[in-house]
């Protein structure tokens, strides 16, 4: 089982983390299975699976159901639980309880985005409480009604230097590891390399420690929104359309269910059936 430590171990042995979201018991369990050394169960739940426009919509309530069913997919890969919006923004005591909870629910870890002061002592006060957690810098969603869009971050030398005192407030506090979202490959790369924790992108060039995207994008099964760092590895979407319109056909066409795919009586059970029924029908005739 991967452990945030084990996790720390990667990037001192120079083994990439390898990371994708997930948010449903069987998609956990294939992960698992194909080796995934990190699961996050993203507040990204609230774009492709709950159908809302950002993740801020996404409450403390949803992560836990999707939390519950994550934990009991996948048992070796270490699995870390957004924060979702204002679950830790209005007070250290309550963003503490509310870590809390996914913790007590199977998570293995917390990530809380930002590196506001309130966000470090957050950190602090977590780690001290024993909750793991994953710092989130660079583009952070759960802003983006501050930051007005999709925007690169980290474009210049100033604001790299920026989100790398943040990250090292942010690790100095106790956090394990950090995710850094849409930020030059370059800028990424100083900041990972100025850092002691593993640092894993998402848009972040292939000179973090590790990689992380949506699991829903890699598959091909989302097309609300296709960022350029996205690689699809398969075209789920088509899939789902074709079989679900093969069986729409089957079943108007009543070639769905053939004899095999339906239960049938023993012999001696269908001819007391049959002579019921012929009996009804003579009744009615009559």
């Amino acid at each position: 089982m991967i452990t945030p430590l084990k996790i720390q171990k990667m990037k001192k042995e120079g083994i990439k983390i390898a990371a994708l979201t997930s948010y449903d018991f069987s998609t956990a369990k294939y992960a698992d299975e194909a080796g995934i050394d990190l699961i996050l169960v993203g507040d990204s739940v609230g774009q492709v699976v709950l159908g809302y426009d950002s993740t801020t919509k996404v409450t403390l309530d949803d992560m836990k159901v999707f939390t519950r069913a994550v934990v009991n997919g996948a048992k070796n890969p270490l699995i870390v639980v957004d924060m979702p919006f204002m679950s830790y923004h209005t007070g250290v005591f309550e963003a503490v309880k509310n870590a809390g909870e996914l913790i007590r629910l199977g998570a293995g870890a917390v990530k809380i985005e930002g590196g506001f002061d309130y966000i470090i002592d957050t950190i602090k006060q977590m780690t001290k409480s024993g909750i793991p957690v994953m710092g989130h810098l660079g583009f952070t969603p759960q802003y983006i009604n501050v930051l007005g869009g999709h925007f690169v971050q980290g474009k210049n030398l100033k604001n790299t230097i920026e989100i790398l005192e943040a990250a090292k407030k942010i690790q100095d506090a106790g956090a394990f590891s950090l995710v850094l979202e849409m930020v030059p490959d370059v800028c990424a790369k100083y900041i990972s390399e100025n850092l002691e924790i593993p640092v894993i992108g998402i848009g972040a060039g292939k000179y973090t420690d590790g990689q992380i995207l949506v699991v829903d994008d890699v598959l091909g099964k989302f097309d609300g929104f296709s960022p350029k760092f996205v690689r699809k590895y398969a075209d789920i979407k088509t899939t789902i359309k074709n079989a679900v319109s093969s069986y729409v056909k089957d079943v108007k066409e009543q070639t769905f269910p053939e004899i095999n795919e339906s239960f049938q009586l023993k012999e001696d059970e269908y001819e007391e059936f049959e002579s019921y029924i012929n009996k009804e029908r003579a009744k009615i005739l009559s």
